[in-house]
């Protein structure tokens, strides 16, 4: 066991410098958010699907962009319209002609990429959404009865705007439950605008050069699946999504009073991932405890659904959030030697 900690930890050395690099890459496009971007490679290194918040005009889709370059693996880009068909995003069948003779080939659709962008996916029809519960869950489409396969890896990255929503219809739990993150935008601060101004002629991103390539993607979603998580780390994140449901007895009173359904499974297993990922960032071989809580919003925060009395007493999903970390305590063993 020992041997194989020291195996996985010169893995897990070798491959942060290519994260860093990442990191600073995407820390160039979207200027003053550290802790996002890092989210959003943790997302990418536990093989999650990524739901970006944020007003028009602050970065999202240059952000995903500079991923896909940065990474050198495939992009698309569909932008969510009312009028937008399912058959627009997984592909259709069309009768061609050849030979003399008439056939139906496939044509793929945009989602047949490694990074899908859905620009403002709040603004298609449920039906349009729909097309992508299957893509999202088993990393395949279905078109008249014949399952494809996508490309691996293949992550969709969803972006909406929280304030205009007139023309929009909500996400389905289902497909809001298969985003690993939602992350918030927040409207930069005087320093990054002004940095903006003066650097970025007419808002144009900077030029970047790939740091790694589609194999490296991969070999270091691999990698973050293999870090290791202890019992008691496991059991904490149990705990965690057990506490947000209101029958249960651990529930902390906000919960029990606010929260109408709790977190699926696909949370417990998604926060685990996510801690996973984490720790491989920061170079370690063992999933902690403090990955666990920094993550917990991110992955809960879109999950949860409250009952019509949070809103008219102005009760934030964040704040139930917090009361569950309170409640909750870690149980805390020591690390095997060597571990860091």
């Amino acid at each position: 066991m020992e041997e194989e900690r020291t195996n996985l930890q010169e893995h897990v050395d070798g491959a942060q410098a290519r994260i860093q690099h990442l990191l600073a890459g995407l820390n160039r496009v979207l200027l003053g958010k550290p802790q996002l971007t890092e989210h959003l490679v943790t997302g990418i290194l536990a093989g999650g699907h990524v739901l970006l918040e944020g007003l028009p005009g602050i970065g999202k889709t240059e952000l995903v962009k500079g991923l896909a370059r940065l990474c050198a693996i495939t992009y698309r880009r569909v932008q969510f319209t009312p009028d937008l068909l399912p058959s627009d995003i997984t592909g259709s069948f069309i009768l061609q002609e050849e030979a003399g003779r008439r056939d139906f080939a496939f044509q793929e659709g945009p989602v047949f990429t490694n990074v899908l962008l859905g620009d403002e996916i709040n603004r298609a029809s449920p039906k349009t959404q729909s097309a992508l519960l299957e893509a999202m869950a088993e990393r395949s489409v279905t078109v008249l009865g014949q399952t494809r396969r996508l490309p691996d890896p293949f992550f969709v990255i969803a972006t909406q705007n929280p304030i205009e929503l007139e023309g929009t219809y909500p996400l389905p739990e289902a497909q809001v439950d298969r985003f690993l993150f939602k992350l918030r935008l927040d409207q930069p601060g005087a320093d990054v605008l002004s940095d903006i101004v003066r650097n970025r002629v007419r808002g144009l991103p900077p030029a970047l050069e790939p740091v790694l390539d589609l194999a490296s993607v991969r070999e270091l979603i691999q990698l973050a699946s293999h870090v290791y998580i202890s019992e008691a780390v496991a059991a904490y994140i149990a705990r965690l999504v057990q506490a947000s449901h209101p029958s249960d007895p651990t529930a902390p009173p906000l919960v029990k009073q606010y929260v109408r359904y709790g977190a699926s499974p696909r949370a417990a297993i998604s926060l685990a991932s996510a801690a996973q990922a984490q720790a491989l960032l920061r170079g370690r071989v063992q999933a902690g405890f403090d990955s666990v809580t920094e993550l917990f919003a991110a992955v809960m925060n879109h999950r949860l659904i409250l009952d019509y009395s949070a809103r008219v007493d102005a009760v934030t999903v964040d704040t139930i959030l917090s009361a569950i970390l309170q409640a909750v305590e870690p149980t805390a063993k020591p690390l095997p030697a060597g571990v860091r």
